[in-house]
């Protein structure tokens, strides 16, 4: 298969989101949750801690994706389990304040994992995936 040049299409669309879009998310949930750190203490704060990193690795990922390294396909699958983690986390404790409405967690949890899961499906089964990154 022939090595295709450049990061194009539905590849740059997931760098956007690494890169972006989940420190951008970060910032705005932090920013909210800032205020209720007196009430919740020390939980709150390392639940924001490994959210932090969390917005690390996935920025790490991108930018490997971006750089065409190596080993960044791999990189970023775990960059995008660990946000599915992450979420869920956030999701199903009351560690972190929220604003959902009773009983609409699980759809949440729901909309994170088929988000999540149709990326890492999009890094396996990707021909231009394999294309640029080789097998």
């Amino acid at each position: 298969m022939e090595r295709i040049n450049g990061i194009r299409g539905w590849l740059l669309g997931l760098c956007f989101l690494l890169i972006v879009y989940q420190p951008f998310s970060l910032a705005l949930d932090a920013s909210s949750a800032l205020d209720a750190l007196p009430i919740r203490g020390l939980t709150l704060g390392l639940v924001l801690c490994a959210r932090l990193i969390v917005a690390a690795v996935g920025v790490a990922a991108g930018l490997a994706l971006l750089g065409r390294r190596p080993a960044a396909v791999a990189f970023a699958k775990g960059s995008l389990v660990l946000s599915a983690a992450m979420d869920l986390f956030v999701y199903a404790t009351p560690y972190a304040p929220s604003n959902r409405t009773p009983g609409t967690t699980p759809y949440f949890a729901a909309a994170s994992l088929i988000f999540y899961g149709g990326w890492l499906a999009y890094l396996i089964r990707s021909k231009r995936v394999r294309a640029t990154f080789g097998e």
